[in-house]
């Protein structure tokens, strides 16, 4: 195959006591998430003392005070709504698989990495990754840490090496740091050796300032062959994400025919400002975070499922 392209009355047991101490902490819990306000304890009643009610008391204030850090947030940042807070990620993950069409010749033979768009789950959970690191905005990282928006990076040297502390901050805030090559070429366009020398490379240097080798990779432009995924495997890589829907500040472009977001589905974006786009990267975030949350998703971690 060649070169593959995308663009109950009684008084209840202690036991039965703590049960519904925590029925009453999801209670509080589920009002937070309608409309931020304080849940008050109904007239008559006090807070419960005995020491697991005290906990889930404690918690239920944590909780509260997040929600109400979480709404202050989406509205200094201009959202319509508040973002959602995407499900604890599963204990089993998903089993990833190459998506049909997106093959190589033997592919499974020689256990090339998969490559993939969505993740499976039912979960209404979308993944946010954002490509290359042009632009090198402030704002984002104040934005995605106070929104508390997970997302995944996948970078490119010549882009990054202009300050490699920005993305420094960036994995001290939780994101993921992944190759996307050193110089960002047609890689169907070279040998596998040159392949090689482009992605082994950034796993040397992603290394080298952040400490770790990534397991992710995503090829330029989405386009690969077969060299392009033996060359991977051979410098680590695990997994190939590519993506279902891109994100821009005006627009949105989709892969399936649809036009619709689907449970774990995979979204692109780029580290792009005002010399590229009409507008900023918290502009593309506001875009982004308004239309999922609209139709009831979260954002959620990638690698958490990989």
């Amino acid at each position: 195959m060649g070169a593959v392209g995308q663009n109950d009355k009684k008084l209840p047991s202690r036991g039965a006591r703590i049960g519904l101490a925590v029925l009453a902490l999801a209670t509080i819990a589920s009002g937070c998430e309608q409309d931020g306000a304080d849940v008050e304890p109904a007239g008559g009643q006090q807070p419960l003392q005995a020491p697991p009610a005290r906990a889930l008391d404690s918690y239920a204030t944590k909780l509260r005070a997040a929600h109400a850090a979480r709404v202050a947030a989406a509205k200094r940042w201009g959202l319509q709504r508040v973002p959602l807070t995407a499900p604890a990620p599963p204990e089993r993950k998903p089993r990833i698989t190459t998506r049909d069409g997106f093959e190589v010749d033997g592919h499974r033979r020689l256990a090339l990495p998969p490559v993939f768009t969505t993740v499976p789950t039912k979960e209404k959970i979308l993944f946010l990754t954002i490509d290359d690191g042009d632009e090198k905005d402030p704002a984002l990282l104040r934005m995605m840490s106070e929104l508390k928006i997970p997302y995944t990076a996948f970078l490119s040297d010549y882009l990054v090496k202009e300050d490699y502390g920005y993305f420094k901050k960036m994995q001290d805030r939780g994101v993921g740091l992944h190759n996307h090559t050193l110089h960002h070429p047609y890689l169907p366009a070279l040998s596998r050796a040159r392949q090689k020398r482009e992605i082994c490379g950034m796993q040397k240097v992603i290394e080298k300032h952040y400490g770790r080798r990534p397991a992710l990779f995503r090829p330029p432009y989405g386009n690969y062959d077969k060299n392009t995924l033996r060359a991977a495997k051979a410098c680590g890589i695990t997994h190939v994400p590519l993506w279902n829907e891109e994100v821009f500040v005006d627009r949105w472009e989709y892969r399936e025919w649809d036009r619709s977001l689907h449970p774990g589905d995979i979204v692109l974006s780029h580290f792009r400002g005002r010399d590229d786009w009409k507008g900023t990267m918290p502009d593309m975030v506001r875009r982004f975070l308004d239309k999922v949350t609209a139709e009831g998703y979260a954002v959620a971690r990638l690698e958490d499922y990989l």
